[in-house]
This record gives C-alpha cells, structure tokens and sequence, in this order.
C-alpha cells in the first residue's frame, strides 16, 4: 500500500542488475556475434560458431531485458513480467544442467558457466522469493485459491464475496483482482489519515466485517493497534491527522454538506496528492460491502463495536 520500502528497493536492484547483463550481453550477440563466441570462456567448444543462431540467442537476452525492465518500476504490481523475464533464462539454465547431468559437458566447464548462465535467472527469483515472502504481490495472476485462503486467514466473514466472485462467469475473480489494489493505493498520505479516512468509509457502510478487514489493513501498514480499535469504536478520540483522516472519510461517504470543505482542509494539511489517494479509498472500499449487500452476503454485518 505505502511508499517503497528497503525490501522493495532490494528487489528492484537485484532485477535491475540482471537486466542490465541480458541487455548487455544480446546487444554484444546481435552486433558482434563473433566477438562474443570467441570472447566468451567456452563457447567456442560448443562447436562452430553461427551468426544467425548467435543473434537469435542474442534476441532472446534482449526480449527478457524488456520484460524485467517492464517490471521493474513496480515489482509488487507487475512480478508477472518479472517471472516472465526469468522464464526463458531459467529454461536456458536447465538445458546446461542437463548437457552436464548426461555428460555432454565437463563437470569444469559448468561451473565455469554458472555464474553469467545460472546466476541471472536465481537472482530474478530470489528477487520474486523476496517478494512473495513479504506479500508484496499484487492478487492479479495469483491462483484463486490462493487469495480466497488468504482472506479466509485473515478474516473468514470476507471470503463469501470472493468464492461467489470465483465461481462466477467470464473471469469475473480475475477482474476484481485487478481492482482490488487501487482501493489500497498509498504512496503520499501518512498512514494513519489514510487508514482512519478508509476505517471511516466502511464504519458508514454498516459492515463489520468489512470494517475489520480495514483496520487489518491500517496494522499492516504499521499504524498503531490503539489507533485503529479507537477509530473503530467511533473516531471520537483520534486527534490531529488521524481525526483529519477519519472525519474526511465519514463526511464524503455518507455525502455530507460539509464534504468539499473538509477535503479543502485535508488539501491544506496533506498536499493535493494525499486528497486523492484519500478520496480514491474511501470511494473504492465501499465496493466491497456494497457488492455483499448486492449478493445479500451482509445481512449478519452490522456492526458491535469490532475491535483487532
């Protein structure tokens, strides 16, 4: 949801040092393909060298710097392209595990070729591995059953919407996994306006459930569990950016008179780019119960004063 962190710039450098190697090293094949075969240790005893194979080979390296570099800006959102990235290079990798598993080549020349054949495509999954550890992964390309288990986890009164939304025609998950991050989207608003403006939004949707979920969110992010469970009881204690953050939030959900002078006020405290990150998730999390209400999902939601 927020800024990157140091994990994510991890990642990010890890990618960007094997896409600069893929670049690198096809932009040498396509141009010098025989510089490279005589320039690189043992390539030359794979057999006579081809300018026409070399450059295809060459290609391959160049198509799979495009798709890192495609990823690379937002590794969370776009690991598909990442993992598309590391596919051929990992196939590539395999093929010299295999010549030297079958004795085609000499176990000295594998390791010989490990570090600029095996090296790139490990680097790009640690990279994902990182990633996937932290949950830093956007839904969208993630097995159903995956995210329909984590939210089940997280909170089990969440998962109807999303078996109903599983089990519907025309890759309806797949759509609603693609909206699910804008609803999250933090990169400007400090952390507890943002969470207490979103708490706000579904408190006036009546939904507990919903409201839990929320509050699991702002935890995450890192606001403070008193925080949180005070906006949950009602907001009435929260002070300074958090009571900013909440009172925005109630004020545009249940369309109050007073709703373009507190988003003036939000503007003049947190900066016009915070206004609309904080106006796009109070605006996109009442999808959720809404869409519950919709499918008659909410009817045991109301709300008992939730705490987490």
């Amino acid at each position: 949801m927020g800024k990157p962190d140091i994990g994510d710039r991890i990642v990010q450098v890890l990618v960007l040092l094997v896409l600069l190697v893929c670049l690198g090293n096809g932009l040498m094949m396509l141009m010098q393909p025989f510089e490279w075969y005589l320039g690189v240790p043992g390539v030359s005893g794979t057999g006579p060298a081809n300018a026409h194979f070399i450059r295809d080979i060459g290609l391959a390296y160049i198509g799979c710097a495009v798709l890192l570099g495609y990823g690379l800006p937002y590794p969370s959102g776009r690991w598909l392209a990442l993992v598309a990235g590391a596919l051929w290079l990992s196939v590539h990798g395999m093929l010299h595990v295999w010549e030297v598993a079958t004795g085609l080549c000499s176990v000295e020349r594998f390791w010989g070729d490990v570090p600029g054949v095996l090296g790139p495509p490990l680097v790009v999954w640690l990279a994902l591995g990182i990633l996937f550890a932290r949950q830093r992964v956007a839904p969208a390309g993630l097995p159903k059953a995956l995210v329909i288990g984590a939210i089940d986890r997280m909170n089990p009164d969440e998962a109807g919407l999303f078996v109903e939304l599983a089990t519907a025609p025309g890759h309806a998950f797949e759509k609603f996994a693609h909206f699910m991050p804008a609803s999250q989207h933090r990169h400007c608003a400090p952390a507890p306006a943002f969470h207490m403006a979103r708490i706000a939004a579904v408190l006036s949707e009546d939904c507990g459930p919903c409201a839990l979920t929320a509050a699991q969110g702002a935890l995450a992010d890192g606001v403070d569990r008193a925080l949180v469970n005070s906006a949950l009881a009602g907001g009435a204690e929260l002070q300074g950016e958090a009571a900013l953050g909440f009172a925005y939030g109630h004020v545009v959900a249940t369309h109050a008179d007073d709703a373009f002078a507190m988003g003036d006020a939000v503007e003049a405290a947190l900066g016009r780019a915070a206004r609309l990150e904080m106006a796009l998730t109070v605006a996109l999390v009442r999808a959720y119960p809404a869409s519950k209400r919709g499918l008659g999902l909410s009817r045991a939601c109301g709300l008992h004063a939730p705490q987490v």
